[in-house]
């Protein structure tokens, strides 16, 4: 994802300011993990920045349409996303209130006074992505022998045991002395 800069006017360097944005991110591939995914369509993010008195609150959205490749049959796993974009930046040179706020939960504003969005939206999506991503919820997924697809109808595979393939199925003819 290409940088999304917002330049900080001085009037927000105001305690209790706010600002509203709002804008259409191009399409792009977001890596998660193993998996991958596409929005093929403009993401619409839009964040709220509020000079808390010592820092500066991004709070908003992002919203848009992922796909993916689903982990049960191996076609598309087509969701909808919405993030929850937060951000804190210490304002440097301005005393903030920290008492309940963990180190790791705050940045400090750059000396330029321009935040990049596209780390914090991408933060966002990472979030809301699926830890398996599946098409459907009920998705039967390949036959384990011959690779058909089994939301497309049964194979005509023959299974010799009934039970469930396992790691110790080969060992189910030793002879133990």
């Amino acid at each position: 994802m290409n940088s999304i800069p917002i330049h900080i006017p001085k009037d927000l360097f105001e305690p209790a300011a706010i600002r509203h944005y709002e804008a259409e991110l191009s399409p792009f591939c977001l890596s998660v993990g193993i998996d991958e995914y596409s929005f093929d369509k403009p993401l619409h993010w839009q964040v709220d920045i509020t000079n808390t008195g010592g820092a500066l609150l991004v709070a908003g959205t992002v919203e848009g349409t992922a796909r993916g490749i689903c982990a049960r049959c191996l076609e598309d796993a087509v969701f909808d996303v919405t993030g929850e974009i937060e951000g804190y930046f210490l304002i440097p040179g301005v005393e903030a209130d920290l008492d309940d706020i963990d180190e790791d939960e705050f940045d400090t504003l750059p000396a330029d006074d321009v935040l990049d969005m596209a780390p914090l939206i991408e933060a966002a999506l990472i979030l809301e992505m699926p830890l398996v991503p599946v098409c459907t919820e009920d998705c039967k997924g390949l036959c384990a022998k011959c690779g058909k697809n089994l939301n497309e109808g049964e194979c005509d595979c023959i299974f010799e045991d009934a039970l469930p393939l396992n790691p110790f199925a080969a060992l189910k003819d030793f002879k133990f002395e």
